[in-house]
């Protein structure tokens, strides 16, 4: 499995260690990744995303995965996200 987050694409950085040598060896940084059900209003149903704690407090932040996704801009997705937008704002015309 990907160490990606669903919703912002936030994925692993590298960087270095520093001794107090000043010497340097390469590191990973790993993205907070939790997997969560969060609710959808407009589908009526929880989607199971597996998302960075950062991610978490924005979707908070914003009302809700459906207040989030559509105000979101494609740009800024991942393609799950993408996807998910899609059908969100599919249900939401057919209402």
């Amino acid at each position: 499995m990907a160490k990606r987050c669903q919703i912002t694409g936030k994925t692993v950085m590298s960087g270095n260690n520093v001794s107090h040598a000043n010497n340097r060896t390469r590191r990973r940084f790993l993205p907070n990744l939790q997997h969560a059900s969060i609710q959808s209003d407009v589908l009526g149903r929880k989607v199971s995303l597996r998302l960075s704690t950062s991610a978490m407090r924005t979707i908070e932040k914003h009302g809700g995965l459906d207040a989030f996704l559509m105000q979101a801009r494609n740009a800024e997705l991942a393609d799950e996200a993408k996807m998910l937008k899609r059908e969100i704002m599919a249900a939401s015309v057919a209402e």
